[in-house]
Order: C-alpha cells, then structure tokens, then sequence
C-alpha cells in the first residue's frame, strides 16, 4: 500500500503544506488514543490527491510512531519531492505573532530540535523548510527570525555544513549557529566541556567494532581509550538515542555478548558512574539552557542507571512525582544556584542559543553531565491529573523560548531602525 502510494511523482507544490502535526499526533499516542482512523483517513486523502504532501508527512509520522522506520522515511521522502516547507500554524493571529523559519532534514525524530511541541499553542507561524543537500533551498516564506534545528548526527553534518555556507549572507538573524551544533557529538561535547568547573563529563571515545572485538578478547586494554578508566564501561551504537542499544559491560567478556546483539560497525563507549543517591535510587535532570539561562523540564526517579521519563515509575509513584514538584518549584533557587558555575561555564563554551542537557548529581555534589544537544524533546503532553506541577514549569520554558525568538527579531529591528 504504502508503494501505491508514493509511486507516482507530481510536481512540487508552491506554498507551505500544514500537517496536523507531530504534536498532536504524539499526545493522542500518549493518551492512548488509536492512531488507525486517522491513518486510515490520510490514505483517503492521498488517494482522492496525490499532491496532498501534508498528508504524506502525517502518514511519515505516525509510522514512525508506530516503529515502521521503512514506511517512514519512504513516506517522508514521497512528501519532500512534492513541498519542502512545512507550516504548524499559531494559535492566534495577532500583530505582535512572530514568523520562526526553522532548517530541518529528513530523519526521524532525533534528526531535528523537536521545535513544534514547544510551539503548539504560542503565538509563533513555525515554517519548516527541508535541506536537501546538493540541491537550493526552496521558495521561502517571510520570517522574522530563523534557527537552525538540525542536529549533530553523523549524517547532518554534511546539510549543517550546507546551511553555514548559507547563513554569512541571510537577512534574518539566524539562531544555534549550525558549525556550533555539529560539534555536539558524544566525543566531540566531551572535548569541548571536559574542563568545565564543578562539572562531571566522562570521557567518550569513539571506536570501532574491531576494536571492541580485540579488548572482547583481552588483546589489548580499555583504558588506553578511556584515559586511564577501566571496567565497567557503557557502549552504545553511533548516534543512537534514547536507550537504544545502550548498555552497561562489567568485563570483556561482556562486550563479547553485546556485540553479538548489536550489528553496528562503530561505538561510543565511557566509563560508568555510579551516581545513585543515599537512598539508592538514580536522578535524571533534563535541563534547557536558553539564552545562556537554565530551566528545568523533567526530573526521572528510578531504581535503574538507566533512566528514560517514561519508564521511572514516574507515573505509577506519587511520591516521585511529589519529589519532581519540588524540584521544578525551588529549581531557581537550589539546583540551579548550587551548579551555577558550572551551567554558565557549559553555557559559554556550547554558545548556543537554545540547548538541552541531561545530566545528574555525583555523590561529592558535581553536576554529571550525560549528553548536550539540540534534540532533546521538551513538552507538555503529560495528563495534568497526574502532573498538575508540570503545565506550570513548561508554560515558563515555552515562554523564555518564544521570548528569546522575539528577542531576536528585535535586535533586527532596532539595527534596521538605526540603519535609516
């Protein structure tokens, strides 16, 4: 079907498709809703206009949902041949909105800054235009401001090196300068931040499967790679996210066995950190630095190292949510007053405009520094039943978000005034 559907090839669109969006598509997942009548309608649609690339793009989206990476970039790039701006409207239309044009790619969900969930609602026309690299960008609608929202995978890199060639000459103030993201690799956020004060970052080197294979069978040594750090040691796939294929290896033996379950051909490995609390239990803290200012988004509570939001009992204990309530509620005043120094330090060599950062607490009160990066999902999709803390604190960060874009498209503004 999904073949039907992408064989033919019109010609391109001229103006902006508007999906129904990311947004909303995932909180009816979160929600439990079934996503199967809205496919079912959006093949309707596609089969009564070929032309219909929001639809496609929707359809993108909820295969991916669904883990269908096939159908997903198959039904992205169906989409992409016909229009390659993307349009998520504002809430209101008011003289006072402003036009955000963000760069994105083709990719799944990590390939971009996830910037629709921190828009939905605002008074923000987010136009999304596609680079492909090697061909010119695409007809542009007028903005106010830009960002660059691609991210530092490995097969950005060449598209954030595209944009930056672009940006010397844009007539728009450009936020997240795209050769600052490129940067935020696993070893290459480690070079940068490593000798931040008051700051944890643990080494990451970058090797590969052969490589791994020799310390599997004890020729050669880990530590050579990890500065001196022995066992254990974690490993994950090259530019894998969320958990996937991230695992904790106490021995070479271990590595043996997980490379026997990961077919990758290169690794990120660090070694592992015990930061669990005196009650035993792991903190996660998801943290935004915007504008060079800190904002907490989420906190994980859980009995394992490895945390993910929706799988730390989060919403299943009250007690832990009760604990991340009072985090957001002191965040100004204790956590982000006792690493000061260290969140402006990550702040200034970062330079970036809008960044994320997971991070913790070693037990001597160190922040440990997991990942930097302009990926991270920050939302508000959470039931407030069970949340009634958090629609609080992510109104503050979308807020200081959309702030910083008017910011911007002021200093414009005021430069073009004294210009006249």
């Amino acid at each position: 079907m999904i073949e039907d559907l992408i064989e033919a090839s019109p010609e391109p669109n001229e103006h902006p498709a508007v999906p129904i969006g990311r947004p909303t598509l995932v909180k009816m997942t979160f929600d439990g809703k079934d996503l199967v009548p809205v496919w079912d309608m959006l093949i309707e649609r596609v089969n009564d206009n070929p032309r219909d690339a929001a639809a496609l793009m929707d359809l993108s989206t909820i295969a991916q949902i669904a883990g269908q990476s096939g159908d997903r970039a198959a039904l992205q790039e169906a989409a992409l041949d016909l229009q390659r701006v993307y349009r998520q409207l504002p809430a209101s239309d008011t003289p006072d909105g402003i036009r955000l044009l963000a760069f994105m790619v083709a990719g799944n969900f990590l390939a971009n800054t996830p910037l629709e969930f921190m828009l939905e609602g605002s008074n923000v026309t987010l136009d999304m235009v596609y680079v492909v690299p090697g061909q010119p960008l695409p007809p542009l609608p007028e903005h106010d401001v830009a960002l660059v929202a691609v991210t530092e995978l490995t097969e950005n890199q060449t598209a954030l090196r595209e944009i930056a060639a672009l940006l010397p000459s844009w007539p728009r103030p450009v936020l997240n300068a795209p050769d600052r993201i490129a940067r935020l690799t696993r070893d290459g956020a480690w070079e940068l931040l490593n000798s931040v004060p008051g700051a944890v970052i643990p080494i990451t080197a970058r090797v590969d499967r052969s490589h791994l294979e020799r310390i599997a069978h004890s020729d050669v040594p880990v530590g050579p790679i990890l500065d001196g750090e022995t066992f254990p040691i974690i490993a994950r796939p090259l530019d894998s996210h969320a958990g996937e294929g991230l695992q904790k290896l106490d021995n070479s033996a271990a590595i043996d066995a997980y490379l026997q379950q990961q077919p990758e051909r290169e690794f990120f490995v660090s070694p592992f950190v015990d930061y669990r609390g005196p009650d035993g239990l792991f903190r996660k803290y998801r943290i935004a630095l915007i504008e060079g200012r800190p904002h907490a988004c989420h906190m994980g509570v859980s009995q394992h190292w490895m945390i993910h939001y929706v799988n730390a009992d989060m919403y299943t204990r009250a007690d832990r949510r009760a604990e991340e309530a009072r985090f957001m509620a002191h965040f100004e005043g204790d956590f982000a007053v006792r690493h000061a120094i260290a969140l402006n330090a990550i702040a200034n060599e970062i330079d970036l405009e809008y960044v994320t950062m997971d991070c913790a607490e070693t037990a001597d009160g160190r922040l440990l520094v997991f990942e930097v990066g302009n990926g991270m999902i920050v939302h508000a999709m959470d039931p407030p039943d069970l949340f009634p803390y958090k629609r609080t604190q992510m109104d503050k960060v979308f807020r200081a978000f959309e702030n910083m874009l008017r910011n911007a498209s002021k200093v414009r503004g005021a430069s073009a005034n004294c210009a006249a």
